[in-house]
């Protein structure tokens, strides 16, 4: 009549057939008798486990409101009055809003943190406790020393979980700003309407914490409103997926064409457009003549060799599913249908290449990247690269790098480190290229926008989340 409980069995798959197994054979006596499992979603957990099991999920509340109400119900009266120093309380309730503010970051994805961090209750708690002993220990004339609490909060309790170094600061910025004696002074405020309340006893915390608005504007957590259209609409889009992807398959008997005819029409139109292969002889003799061991070259013969690749790939399904659909061979290709009529982009293709919103701007990139390619081996290098064109753009860096301490006597590649330089010009209006390095294009900022006419970074215009950037000039410089 007792429970068992299962601690982390995303670990132990094969065992959970076991159990299940166990669980339809075994003679229970006890109608109180349960098991209790614990996992993480994995998508390869045994789904008639699931079907004849409770769920039951622990999601982290939404909003600053919620996730304070939640930190203060952990919270005891004992704990509010374990001091009498007048700082203890501000203190307390400041370490609780950093604590929801970190946690909320996550939801804004890279816009938040760089890597999603798992922060949990027990990083509060050990800063809380932290907090206490300093208050404890430090002497009533000299005050707190805020250096200590600052590298203690940004370094340590919550810092210690942080690997990325701009995550780093920007923790280390929040802990600047919240943490420091004017935090104690009645203007003070994380955000308009969120300051830090006067209370003596939880309930008129909670009653503080209730009249907080519901929904919080990005700039509690100190991002741009354009963060939150960003959120809403990766939320939306989630949710659209889930719903196509559960949607039945079966093609209706109703008027219209069928899926199949879609998607044959699909197929023939891709193959008509699809760029031809490229031939190794023809290609080596033109990178001989270019110079194969010139380090940009042996760059391209990757990139093509890669390119060649995705094109046969694409060519070789798109037959095989024409001729599934007329019925000539077996219907092996059956996902690739489903996902060409949803308009997403087949996972055997996306293995091979790149990730795209929709199959129609996967489709056109593939021809924009391989003209690039086709252009630069046949008709000589291009004036301005297009960067985000390329598979590896790391190694075409490094090409670039190797080239410049090959043409200055006496560089070493370790010592030559890449520099660059935002221009004002369009692509379009770059004519030459430059006499030592490369032009760029096709960058994108996020979370930012740029003022032209000073070459600086701005902050974003309302609405306008992403903001192409002119062409950038890369060289390299020897260091030593």
């Amino acid at each position: 009549g007792g429970w068992v409980l299962l601690q982390n069995c995303h670990l132990g798959l094969d065992f959970m057939d076991e159990l299940l197994e166990t669980l339809l054979t075994a003679e229970i006596q006890n109608e109180t008798f349960r098991v209790w499992i614990t996992t993480e979603p994995h998508p390869k957990f045994p789904i008639t486990l699931l079907q004849i099991a409770i769920k039951f999920t622990n999601e982290p509340p939404q909003g600053v409101r919620a996730s304070l109400k939640r930190t203060f119900s952990g919270i005891n009266q004992d704990l509010l009055d374990v001091s009498n120093m007048p700082m203890w309380k501000p203190l307390l309730y400041t370490v609780a809003f950093l604590h929801s503010t970190v946690q909320e970051r996550r939801k804004f994805g890279p816009l938040g943190w760089n890597i999603p961090y798992e922060f949990n209750s027990s990083d509060f708690t050990a800063s809380v406790q932290f907090i206490q002993n300093h208050l404890d220990e430090c002497d009533i004339k000299k005050g707190i020393s805020w250096s200590t609490v600052r590298y203690m909060i940004g370094e340590v309790q919550y810092g210690g979980r942080v690997t990325d170094d701009f995550d780093k600061r920007l923790l280390n910025c929040f802990a600047r700003v919240w943490f420091n004696e004017k935090m104690f002074d009645s203007t003070f405020c994380f955000h308009t309407g969120y300051k830090i309340p006067v209370c003596k006893t939880l309930e008129q915390y909670f009653e503080y914490i209730k009249s907080l608005p519901a929904m919080d504007s990005p700039k509690v957590f100190g991002l741009h409103p354009n963060a939150d259209i960003t959120y809403q609409s990766n939320t939306a889009a989630d949710v659209l997926d889930t719903i196509t992807n559960i949607q039945p398959k079966e093609s209706g008997a109703g008027p219209g064409e069928t899926r199949e005819a879609i998607v044959y029409r699909l197929a023939e139109d891709m193959l008509e457009k699809l760029p031809p292969d490229y031939i190794a002889h023809e290609a080596s003799s033109r990178l001989i003549k270019m110079g194969q061991l010139n380090s940009m070259n042996i760059f391209l013969r990757q990139e093509i060799d890669r390119m060649q690749k995705v094109i046969t790939i694409l060519r070789n399904t798109l037959n095989d599913l024409k001729l599934a659909i007329e019925g000539t061979i077996i219907m092996s290709e059956a996902n690739a249908l489903d996902n060409m009529y949803d308009a997403r982009i087949p996972q055997v293709w996306k293995r091979v290449s790149w990730d795209s919103s929709t199959l129609g701007f996967w489709f056109t990139e593939l021809l924009e990247r391989n003209n690039q390619f086709s252009t630069w081996i046949y008709e000589g290098r291009p004036n301005v690269f297009w960067m985000t064109g390329f598979f590896n753009p790391q190694g075409f860096l490094t090409a670039m790098r190797q080239e410049a301490a090959r043409a200055h006597k006496g560089w070493a590649l370790d010592t030559v480190t890449i520099h660059n330089e935002v221009l004002k010009q369009n692509k379009d209006e770059i004519t030459a290229p430059p006499s030592e390095g490369v032009y760029i294009y096709g960058l994108y900022l996020e979370g930012a926008g740029w003022d032209r006419r000073n070459s600086k970074l701005i902050e974003s215009t309302p609405k306008i989340l992403f903001v192409q950037l002119p062409v950038v000039h890369i060289f390299a410089v020897n260091t030593t």
